[in-house]
């Protein structure tokens, strides 16, 4: 809750982040303190997986990564990020996503990692491919953002490629 003021001034209430998202700007402190609120609440779940992303240099949360959805009967985990204005094109959301990608397979042991943008929003797509990520195509008209309907550009990762290219030998049989 110490990070409110942070993830307000950084993120939730930066028009730019927002545009390609599902979700509103924050015009009010008072949404990012629920919604934060709610990713704490919701941590009592063992499937629950919220990271804040914070900058070393300044020690402030400046954006967020999680698992938006979870299909257990596929194993597949999807991603979402947000990071503040200030910091893109840095590296640092792709870092971000890198630091998760082992703990997803080794630990949680999921088969498929995904994640989508519109295809408007390129910049996006730039961190899935940086992490390994395979683009597999554009679900035409198959989500929606603060845009409206909007296409979505897919990606994904199989966990046979992660451990094949990272040789790591515990691949789940």
């Amino acid at each position: 809750m110490d990070d409110i003021e942070f993830a307000f001034k950084n993120w939730t209430s930066d028009e730019k982040v927002t545009e390609f998202l599902r979700w509103p700007t924050h015009k009010d402190i008072t949404i990012t303190q629920r919604v934060l609120e709610d990713w704490i609440d919701n941590y009592k779940n063992e499937n629950y997986y919220q990271w804040a992303i914070e900058l070393k240099e300044i020690s402030e949360p400046i954006g967020s990564i999680s698992v938006v959805d979870m299909d257990d009967k596929t194993d597949k985990v999807h991603i979402g990020y947000a990071i503040g204005s200030n910091w893109w094109n840095q590296g640092i959301t792709s870092e971000a996503f890198k630091g998760i990608i082992p703990f997803l397979f080794e630990e949680i042991k999921v088969q498929r990692i995904e994640s989508q943008h519109d295809p408007n929003n390129p910049n996006s797509g730039k961190v899935m491919l940086k992490n390994g990520l395979t683009f597999e195509g554009i679900l035409r008209q198959a989500d929606w953002s603060n845009k409206g309907i909007v296409d979505a550009s897919m990606y994904s990762l199989l966990a046979e490629e992660y451990f094949n290219k990272n040789k790591v030998n515990n691949y789940p049989d």
